[in-house]
């Protein structure tokens, strides 16, 4: 048996925009629906969704069924979560909140085995090794795992050419919320400022030799975002999708319902 191909990476590498979506809703169900639309990546959400590692893998399964890649975004730069994932089969591992060099470093470190890396050997319980069925695995793991950090506070922009020589790390993942945020500008991701500090950004990772991405709702944004050099853009999430589609039905058969809306937006 041989090691399956990270062909979300593979196709970043040769210049490829790969769009997708998230992944938020913490049932095989919800991923299924995603997985068959169309899309070039689905993100499973566990820093912000009610995810644990049971739910990831079964949606990771159900996405992967498709042939399609999943990547997955975990709550915090922990290599032993890391480390449960890879071996859960996951090969695209989504950190938030990468604000420093060591930090990038560490989590690169964290999707390869050693000597250059700190991953742990557990192949026989692993499913990514199809319990030590796959041939040659540990020969071909390491270049088939996709590091993706994300940057998103003006301290991660401010240590970005530290962050962008780090080896191991392949993309570069910009979330305008929260560096809106940290900007003084929370709940306006699009933003004059913020849009331009992120377009930015994504010039300067693009130039490092780095992969950039992005992850918004705003098609004019998407737009404004790929000319700027992103190529792994993120341009919705099904929960958000279900939340707006539902209420927007409904107040298509109760007029009461009608000028209630909000400007929470993401």
């Amino acid at each position: 048996m041989k090691i399956r191909k990270n062909t979300f990476k593979r196709n970043l590498l040769k210049g490829k925009k790969q769009y997708g979506i998230w992944n938020g809703i913490p049932d095989s169900y919800a991923a299924e629906m995603c997985a068959g639309a169309g899309f070039d990546w689905i993100c499973i959400d566990g820093e912000h969704a009610p995810f644990d590692l049971r739910t990831i893998l079964h949606n990771m399964q159900a996405i992967q069924s498709y042939a399609v890649p999943a990547i997955v975004r975990i709550p915090s730069a922990d290599p032993v979560l890391i480390k449960q994932l890879l071996d859960a089969g996951a090969q695209n591992i989504l950190i938030p909140m990468i604000e420093t060099a060591d930090q990038a470093e560490l989590i690169a470190k964290a999707m390869i085995y050693p000597p250059k890396g700190i991953r742990g050997v557990g192949t026989a319980l692993a499913r990514s090794a199809q319990w030590n069925r796959v041939n040659d695995y540990f020969k071909y793991a390491n270049k088939e795992m996709c590091c993706i950090g994300q940057i998103e506070s003006i301290k991660a922009v401010e240590n970005l050419e530290d962050i962008l020589e780090v080896e191991g790390l392949d993309v570069c993942f910009i979330g305008p919320a929260d560096l809106g945020a940290t900007m003084g500008y929370l709940g306006q991701a699009g933003h004059p400022e913020v849009v331009k500090l992120v377009k930015e950004c994504i010039k300067k990772i693009v130039k490092a030799g780095k992969i950039a991405g992005f992850l918004t709702g705003s098609k004019e944004l998407i737009q404004a975002y790929s000319a700027a050099g992103a190529s792994m853009c993120g341009v919705g999430l099904d929960s958000l999708i279900l939340a707006t589609g539902t209420k927007r039905l409904a107040e298509s058969y109760k007029e009461e319902l009608k000028g209630h809306s909000s400007n929470t937006q993401y």
